[in-house]
C-alpha cells in the first residue's frame, strides 16, 4: 500500500487507498483481482505510475489469497515481520561491537530458532485446521500438512 501511495499525490491518496482496500476485502481471488484491475485500468489516464505499478504487483499483492480464508488477515500484513526484526535489532544493540561476523550469525540464528520454536509450539499463528481441509479438498498429501516436528535444539555451535 505504502509503495502504490508513494505514486499518488497526497490529496487523492486516501480516496486511492480506500479503493485499494476493496480489493483486499473480497472474498474470492478472482473477485480481488477483478477490483484490483479496474482500479488500475481507471488509473491509467490520471495516474499512470499508479495503474503500471498495479499491473506490475497484481500477483504479488494477491497471492494470499490462494490461502484459506482465515489465515489470509495474517498474511496480507508485514507486522510479524517487523516485529521479529525490531526484535534481532533489540538483541544486536544490546551487544554493541560485533568481533566477528560468526558471532551476529550465531546471535540472529539464536533469535530466529527461538521465534521459530515460540511460533510452532505455543501459539500457532496459523492454526491448522484451514490448512488440513486444502488437504482433503485438493491434490495435496496430508503428510505435508502434518503438524511440525518438536523442533531439534542446536548448540550454538551448530547455529
Amino acid at each position: 500500500m505504502r509503495n502504490l501511495l508513494a505514486r499518488v499525490p497526497r490529496a487523492q491518496q486516501s480516496h486511492v487507498a480506500a479503493a485499494i482496500r476493496e480489493a483486499f476485502v473480497q472474498p474470492t481471488q478472482d473477485k480481488a483481482r477483478e477490483i484490483w484491475r479496474a482500479i488500475a485500468a481507471s488509473a491509467h489516464n490520471s495516474l499512470p505510475k499508479l495503474a503500471q505499478a498495479m499491473e506490475e504487483a497484481e500477483d504479488d499483492v494477491l497471492a494470499y489469497m490462494t490461502f484459506p480464508k482465515a489465515h489470509r488477515t495474517k498474511l496480507h500484513s508485514t507486522k510479524t515481520l517487523e516485529r521479529l526484526n525490531r526484535e534481532v535489532k533489540r538483541r544486536a544493540d544490546v551487544v554493541g561491537i560485533f568481533p566477528n561476523e560468526a558471532s551476529i550469525v550465531r546471535l540472529i540464528g539464536a533469535v530466529l530458532t527461538e521465534a521459530n520454536d515460540e511460533w510452532s509450539l505455543q501459539h500457532r499463528y496459523l492454526s491448522q485446521e484451514p490448512l488440513n481441509d486444502l488437504a482433503v479438498a485438493g491434490d495435496e498429501e496430508p503428510a505435508l500438512l502434518a503438524p511440525p516436528a518438536e523442533p531439534a535444539h542446536r548448540t550454538p555451535a551448530a547455529a
